[in-house]
């Protein structure tokens, strides 16, 4: 046997031996998902501390939450917060109580959500290909292990999927929700006609309402249309609609979202209404929000990085499908729509979003599943059975052979912007030495030359023609790139850019005096009220931080003393003496300081006062 076929015929063998044996299957793929789950969303999650500018945001709200025990109006900085519903805050609170107030608790809903998505995926996957084998009466259980399999782990270790499952925001649990929702109508409308009496209908619906308690109307807006599009495009939407029982599953839906919206409303009407339903929803689709616009092409961008290295095959992926032959697909039995459904899924979300004109990388996470499905059936043509013939090549479409060769020239150009990291990148002044640092531990150097060698890999194999050994490289790349390259660098970042705040913020909690303010001059970072547990009062320039006093001077009960947060530029600005502050901690780019309200003269209100327009890239109101 030549040398080019007994590294497969090896490895096959091996998958057979265990892959063949159901209880020995079914244990090895419960321990693959808890690893590749573990390395993704569960390694030094609660390591690094919270992410300016969103993230505490949703900390801080839910540990009001769990410090009150108002579980019906979320409170942030002593101000309500109505950008998002009640379930991720629930969800944080309720971690806060198991795991203490920490970053672990902050994040582990969106951990667990990502962890549960992936491994219900994983079932429907192999679900769905054990039908295959039975309507063509074969038994092919390595390549159902092994594509259910894949299919996880592409969910998995995907950078848009690892980014918002690492941090507490409610991005990722509304993916959970929404993702697990279309999984269980496909189980549901899949086994119908074998169990009329289908229970996966009913978690779709439980799921369903979860989602509209995690983002409001989006939760259902987007499945009914994905769900709509698919069952009108198959024909037979009065036949699921009679399946469905839909009227039950509104009230389920209603029953169990409703309460929630019903008494926040009560408690504080139109301020809610106006804030949430109309600000946070119809604005958000119809303008631009917060600045967040950008080009209709945005989303082919953000797929193109946020599901790399292995959206370069999606074309590949859809032209497998033929998603347009309409009769081919009608005349299939239901378990083996799942492509089909995954690509009107991928389609629902993509298309969604590009109309809706405020756009932000987030909002198309819930096509990440999708994606993963469809590429995941796309390399199960390429899984060849241990029993195969091995002198037989398996032949690959010429839409996947030029995916390959895309697949390269992709990873070449990466593997160059990482090179050229230090002329792509800009200053930060919140982090001076970020990009220096990262820089002198050579970890962009380490990232290209792993790309470099994964894009070399795969042009071997290419011409070899050494297909399933393709998706290997770049699932191998990753896994190394994540945990020697980007891994270190998140560290790094916490250390240059948020540690410094965290720990003024803790001092300012320790130093604390009665009848003391705690100001942030000339930005905002949510991370210090989260970890000062401080009421904090943000003013924009130096003298309106001197009026501000002096109008504090005018109250009866006046301040003693402010503790002031200020970059350095801003508080050399104020031009104060020494006799008019203490120093009490500089950390990083930001001074601590106690300043006397008495001690303010009452010519620093004429002070003159400008900075580099740099200098307030982080001024943004909070989001």
């Amino acid at each position: 046997m030549n040398m080019k076929l007994s590294l497969p015929h090896t490895v096959g063998q091996w998958c057979k031996n265990i892959l063949t044996r159901p209880a020995l299957a079914v244990t090895v793929s419960v321990l693959w998902l808890i690893v590749i789950g573990w390395i993704a969303y569960g390694w030094n999650l609660g390591n690094i501390g919270l992410v300016d500018e969103t993230e505490p945001l949703f900390a801080e709200a839910s540990r009001q939450m769990f410090v009150t025990g108002d579980w019906i109006t979320p409170f942030f900085n002593a101000q309500t917060r109505f950008d998002k519903p009640a379930l991720i805050y629930w969800c944080q609170a309720i971690a806060y109580g198991i795991l203490g107030v920490n970053e672990w608790a902050a994040r582990i809903p969106s951990a667990l959500a990502a962890m549960g998505t992936v491994a219900l995926a994983f079932y429907t996957v192999h679900w769905s290909l054990a039908r295959k084998d039975e309507l063509e009466q074969v038994s092919r259980p390595v390549r159902r292990y092994l594509t259910a399999g894949l299919a996880a782990t592409v969910m998995a270790l995907t950078p848009e999927m690892i980014a918002w499952g690492r941090i507490g925001v409610s991005d990722m649990l509304l993916t959970g929700c929404i993702a697990s929702a279309l999984l269980c109508f496909f189980l549901g409308y899949a086994q119908n006609s074998q169990f009329p009496s289908n229970k996966w209908y009913w978690a779709c619906y439980v799921l369903v309402a979860g989602a509209i308690l995690t983002k409001g109307p989006v939760g259902i807006v987007l499945p009914a249309l994905i769900i709509g599009a698919f069952v009108l495009y198959q024909g037979n939407l009065v036949e699921v609609w009679r399946q469905m029982r839909p009227l039950v599953g509104l009230l389920i839906i209603l029953g169990l979202s409703v309460p929630w919206y019903a008494l926040v409303i009560w408690r504080n009407g139109w301020n809610y209404i106006n804030s949430f339903f109309g600000y946070h929803n119809l604005e958000r689709f119809t303008e631009v929000v917060n600045g967040h616009s950008a080009p209709w092409y945005f989303y082919f961008l953000v797929v193109l990085l946020g599901f790399a290295p292995y959206s370069v095959y999606l074309p590949a992926a859809m032209i497998r499908l033929k998603f347009w032959q309409r009769s081919h697909w009608r005349s299939q039995a239901r378990s083996q729509q799942l492509g089909l459904f995954a690509c009107i899924w991928f389609l629902g979300v993509f298309g969604f979003f590009t109309i809706a004109v405020t756009k932000l990388p987030s909002y198309v996470l819930p096509l990440m599943p999708a994606a993963a499905i469809m590429v995941a059936l796309l390399w199960s043509d390429l899984i060849p059975e241990p029993e195969a013939d091995n002198n037989k090549s398996v032949i690959a479409s010429k839409s996947f052979v030029w995916s390959s060769w895309v697949n390269v020239i992709f990873l070449s150009a990466v593997a160059a912007a990482l090179f050229h990291l230090a002329q792509l990148v800009g200053y930060d002044p919140a982090a001076p030495e970020l990009y220096q640092s990262i820089q002198q531990m050579g970890l962009p150097a380490i990232g290209g030359m792993i790309w470099l060698l994964v894009a070399i890999m795969i042009a071997a194999f290419t011409l070899t023609r050494r297909w399933q050994w393709i998706i290997t490289a770049n699932l191998l790349g990753f896994v190394i790139f994540f945990t020697v390259v980007l891994m270190p660098t998140l560290f790094v970042m916490d250390q240059q850019r948020q540690q410094p705040l965290r720990e003024l913020a803790t001092i300012a909690a320790q130093v604390e005096q009665p009848k003391e303010e705690l100001i942030m001059l000339g930005f905002k970072k949510p991370s210090v009220v989260f970890y000062s547990h401080k009421t904090v009062n943000y003013i924009s320039s130096a003298p309106e931080v001197v009026d501000y006093i002096h109008k504090q001077n005018a109250q009866p009960a006046k301040l003693n003393s402010l503790l002031l947060l200020a970059e350095k530029d801003r508080f050399l600005a104020m031009d104060l003496q020494p006799e008019e502050y203490k120093h009490i901690a500089s950390k990083g780019a930001y001074y601590l300081v106690r300043v006397p309200v008495k001690k303010i003269k009452k010519q620093k209100l004429d002070i003159s006062y400008s900075v580099p327009n740099n200098t307030i890239k982080n001024s943004n109101e909070f989001r």
